[in-house]
């Protein structure tokens, strides 16, 4: 077996979006050929509900799938297919645009609001595909035991722990706990794109110290190792994923493969036929 080295690392920078949400802004448009088929990820880390109660009003998407969760927190959500509902604390909401589909996620005041939204690349036979909403509630997620870490499984599997199975892109999506000084090996698939996100806490790996809100991207091979810090317990998000390999044109909260095909889907945003479901 040969372990995966560090190909890339990401510190997160401070920003603001939607309607005033302060958060770090981890993967942005300069890194989706390395990440693919990741295209965004957002983390959120607040005691402070001032910096993000103004929330994400309703806004577009298309040609993607968001996925929101939520290790500490409450966030309230609405869409134009007409669901509505909460993310709670230790839940997920997993949504797939596709052809276009309007939405709204509103956080509320929380003792603490920790997580993150991911957005994935959809492969160009499904960037039209007809929008879906999947929540993942807590019983649906789960945490298994492995040495001294303990790993919940959102998407994809470990061990004998299986999570959701994603019906467009099937990326896999671990939340693993690792008290100080302990470590863990991850076995990956050769062909997939790896990277971890250290969501609380420090970490090591290749000998490197590597701080909080550090996105870790690994080369090729067949395992990745993650040591905890000394002097606090680790808390990261490992993601692994098939690249696509395809054209990107991307704007805004819409990513297709041609600038024709953006072109159109801000047209139709303009002439009010963005939306194709009933």
């Amino acid at each position: 077996m040969s372990n995966r080295r560090i190909a890339k690392q990401i510190r997160g920078q401070r920003a603001v979006d939607g309607a005033g949400v302060h958060m770090v802004r981890v993967l942005g448009y300069h890194d989706v050929k390395e990440f693919d088929p990741f295209l965004m990820m957002d983390s959120f880390d607040s005691t402070n509900p001032a910096d993000y109660v103004a929330g994400f009003p309703m806004h577009p998407h298309r040609g993607i799938e968001t996925v929101t969760y939520l290790i500490s927190g409450q966030i309230d959500h609405k869409d134009s297919l007409g669901n509505k509902g909460t993310i709670n604390s230790g839940e997920c909401q997993w949504m797939t645009a596709g052809s276009g589909i309007l939405h709204e996620e509103m956080p509320k005041p929380s003792e603490r609001m920790l997580g993150l939204q991911l957005w994935l690349n959809l492969p160009r036979e499904e960037k039209m595909a007809d929008p879906q909403y999947l929540p993942i509630t807590k019983d649906m997620i789960p945490r298994v035991q492995s040495g001294n870490a303990r790993v919940g499984v959102l998407s994809g599997s470990y061990e004998d722990a299986k999570g959701v199975t994603p019906k467009h892109i099937p990326v896999t999506i671990y939340d693993v706990e690792l008290p100080k000084e302990q470590e863990i090996t991850i076995p990956t698939k050769a062909e997939e794109t790896v990277y971890i996100f250290l969501i609380e806490g420090g970490g090591v790996v290749d000998d490197q110290d590597i701080p909080e809100k550090t996105a870790i991207l690994f080369g090729k091979g067949d395992e990745i190792t993650v040591r905890a810090a000394a002097n606090k317990d680790l808390r990261f998000i490992y993601f692994s994923g098939t690249p696509l390999h395809e054209p990107i044109a991307w704007g805004g909260p819409i990513a297709m493969n041609t600038q024709e095909e953006l072109d159109l889907a801000f047209d139709e945003l303009r002439r009010g036929t963005f939306i194709k479901h009933k």
